[in-house]
């Protein structure tokens, strides 16, 4: 599998497998009220709000790996660290304010953007490994 392939089904498939678990996870102890795995259509297109964000989980995985792509030590810390702060921050700075939302930002909101977001950064290192046959 070419390399941008493989990253961009990396991080669709961390998005399904490792982001909305640990939305669940963060949903079941009561720290957010968003539910994982969520249906609502979205436009300009009306697809599933959970298939939009996991096209935009697999872009982010080309990022990713272009990024840290030659990166031989830590791989997968590093893509956690990465997939933490940089879709967290651009969420919150960028996506908002584009989508006419509030700039809230809290540290709860903070933190479960840092988690959900550093766990599809270890399912996208995870796959990527997977689907490339990296050490």
């Amino acid at each position: 599998m070419k390399r941008p392939l493989a990253a961009f089904v990396a991080g669709f498939l961390a998005t399904l497998c490792f982001h909305q678990p640990a939305l669940w996870l963060l949903n079941l102890a009561g720290v957010v009220s968003r539910a994982p795995y969520a249906m609502k259509a979205m436009p300009p297109f009306g697809v599933p709000s959970v298939i939009s964000l996991s096209f935009w989980g697999g872009v982010w995985g080309i990022i990713l790996v272009a990024a840290l792509g030659r990166l031989r030590h830590n791989f997968i810390l590093v893509s956690m660290v990465f997939g933490a702060v940089l879709p967290t921050l651009v969420a919150r700075f960028v996506v908002a304010p584009l989508k006419h939302e509030a700039m809230v930002v809290t540290p709860k909101l903070i933190a479960t953007g840092l988690i959900v977001n550093a766990a599809w950064g270890l399912g996208t290192a995870l796959f990527y490994k997977l689907f490339t046959g990296r050490k």
